[in-house]
């Protein structure tokens, strides 16, 4: 089992908690907005880090913005492999294609 088939089993484990008890549930508790806006705010710190801060920073960050984009996935009913699927659908093509293709 690798580090985010790990991570994403944890969160649907803590997701049951209580509130009080575990960050993941108390995430959950304030709903699919309350998490795209904490991943919002990680997103921020990690351009900052990107741009000022130091590589251990950025790794920290980067961290931090994986996890709670796995909370919103979690809280959304949808499974990474949906994302892996995805990535692996654009795989070989070109960026500039790729954005070419999505509807508008």
């Amino acid at each position: 089992m690798d580090t985010l088939t790990r991570l994403e089993a944890t969160i649907a484990e803590r997701r049951a908690a209580a509130p009080t008890d575990s960050y993941v549930a108390k995430l959950h508790a304030g709903g699919v907005s309350k998490i795209a806006q904490k991943l919002g705010e990680e997103a921020t710190e990690t351009v900052i880090a990107a741009l000022s801060e130091s590589d251990d920073a950025l790794i920290g960050e980067s961290a931090d913005l994986l996890f709670h984009l796995f909370v919103l996935l979690s809280a959304r009913d949808i499974a990474f492999e949906r994302v892996l699927a995805e990535l692996d659908r654009r795989e070989g093509l070109s960026g500039l294609e790729e954005k070419a293709s999505r509807k508008e």
